[in-house]
């Protein structure tokens, strides 16, 4: 594309919002509109093609604001409401995509292919009469009269109308280096510090959890101050690796975790392998097992409670019990360790895996710089934003695509008709 090219609504960023942008500024502008999508990697839509472990969990059955962190929920609801995730549901069916409900509510493509979704996205784009222009990585934008310039290692391009679709640090291998932060705060924006968010948890070197790699359960997972006042709470599958923590629950609390990290380093992780269940509830039902089994093993017992190989560990390594002993030997203060190991455990996470594993980024742009009904900044006329740019994360299970969708979809609509 030649230096100077000129174009109604550019948007910078072809990633799931930018794409969703694209296709609704050109049906809303027109036949007639010059309306295009730029992007620095050679074939578009890398995160899309990875996400679902490459099946593309397109959104989730119920998507509420209380499954996003960030910005205030209520801002996040004005967004949601506008495009749910029937409406996506109904969307991928008019592009011939057809979507199925897996038992954890996720929707996926039946194809259980990624490559159905952008090929779906990719022809809407077509087909709104806009343009993707890949290999056009974007290094400055700047105000230029009443729009915008936008330098390209390509060239500049001139824009009426500016989308920031541009995606956050998470994956970079996919081509979300962060850049784009610094677009906005150039064009009067301010960021909220930007972490990591549904990334993996380290433990430390030789921790006795990581023995257990590759062993999953479900958990309670609590986030507790250096007070022991409990922040967040999460439940869901839990993952043991080589490393430390993964899978939906760890996943899902990252955030928590290094945001009270940040405040208070004394914050800590602690892990119930009895979800719904307290201390006092396990002591007592012990109790009540060392009168009528006294002469078990408590490992034994435990295998009523949790996995086998769990079990044995949790007694030896958890509580620092001996695990043959036999409930009726088991003084008051080690029964009561055990108990803790079950519903408490302390765990010493010592850092995330950062943006390299990381789904999401934290952070970014506070709603409460954007006019919610339009995504226009309320502080510079002509300039909208999309996803993840913006400070709104959701948890695990297609929560960041559907706003992705909904956020991109009403950007690209209001610049067509703004």
């Amino acid at each position: 594309m030649a230096n100077g090219s000129q174009y109604d609504i550019l948007i910078v960023g072809a990633g799931a919002a930018g794409l969703m942008a694209t296709t609704f500024a050109g049906r809303g502008a027109g036949q007639t509109a010059n309306v295009a999508a730029v992007d620095g990697a050679k074939h578009i839509g890398a995160k899309i093609l990875v996400a679902g472990g490459g099946r593309c969990n397109v959104t989730h059955e119920v998507v509420t604001p209380q499954d996003f962190a960030g910005s205030k929920r209520n801002q996040i609801a004005k967004v949601l409401k506008t495009f749910g995730a029937d409406d996506t549901v109904e969307f991928f069916a008019g592009l011939g995509v057809k979507l199925k409900r897996e038992d954890t509510g996720k929707l996926f493509p039946t194809t259980d292919r990624a490559k159905t979704v952008l090929d779906a996205l990719l022809s809407a784009v077509d087909r709104a009469n806009a343009t993707v222009l890949n290999e056009h990585r974007v290094t400055k934008v700047s105000r230029s009269g009443d729009g915008f310039t936008v330098r390209t290692e390509q060239g500049d391009l001139q824009a009426s109308k500016l989308i920031l679709a541009t995606g956050g640090k998470s994956l970079p291998k996919t081509g979300s280096d962060g850049l784009a932060y610094g677009f906005a705060i150039s064009l009067g924006h301010t960021l909220t510090k930007t972490t990591p968010a549904l990334v993996p948890l380290v433990l430390p070197d030789g921790h006795w959890l990581t023995r257990l790699s590759g062993l999953t359960t479900d958990v309670e997972l609590a986030v507790a101050s250096s007070t022991g006042k409990i922040l967040h709470r999460q439940s869901g599958s839990l993952l043991m690796t080589h490393f430390g923590l993964s899978g939906p629950a760890a996943m899902d609390i990252s955030r928590h975790w290094i945001a009270a990290n940040l405040a208070d380093p004394g914050s800590h992780l602690l892990i119930n392998f009895l979800p719904g269940k307290s201390f006092d509830q396990i002591e007592s039902e012990l109790v009540a097992l060392t009168e009528s089994h006294g002469g078990a093993g408590i490992t034994s017992v435990l295998y009523d409670y949790v996995l086998r190989r769990l079990a044995h560990t949790l007694v030896a390594e958890g509580a620092g019990v001996e695990p043959t002993t036999a409930m009726a030997q088991l003084s008051k203060p080690q029964r009561r360790a055990v108990v803790k190991a079950l519903t408490a455990l302390p765990v010493p996470v010592v850092r995330d895996r950062g943006y390299l594993f990381a789904e999401v980024t934290a952070g970014g742009v506070p709603l409460s710089e954007i006019d919610l009904s339009t995504m226009e900044s309320r502080k510079c006329p002509g300039l909208y934003l999309c996803g993840e740019i913006l400070d709104v994360d959701g948890r695990i299970g297609g929560y960041n695509f559907q706003w992705a969708w909904a956020s991109g979809r009403l950007a690209g609509l209001s610049a067509a008709i703004g």
